[in-house]
């Protein structure tokens, strides 16, 4: 019995012996944050209040930090 079965073609797990690019890094990074920045717009959208909220908690937090 095989303790590590393989996940097969369809895995999404990136290959150890294939070490990725700084360029692919950036890539995929970039993809990230611009899905990250959308799913923040959305959600200013869908919850505006609440939004508002945060962003006036995180700037006292950013006030009070401030050296």
């Amino acid at each position: 019995m095989k303790s590590n079965p393989d996940p097969g073609p369809g895995s999404t797990d990136e290959s150890p012996a294939a070490p990725e690019t700084p360029a692919e890094r950036r890539r995929r990074r970039a993809v990230f944050l611009r899905e990250l920045a959308e799913a923040r717009e959305l959600r200013e959208r869908v919850q505006p209040r609440r939004t508002k909220e945060r962003r006036m908690r995180e700037a006292m937090r950013m006030r009070t930090f401030r050296i």
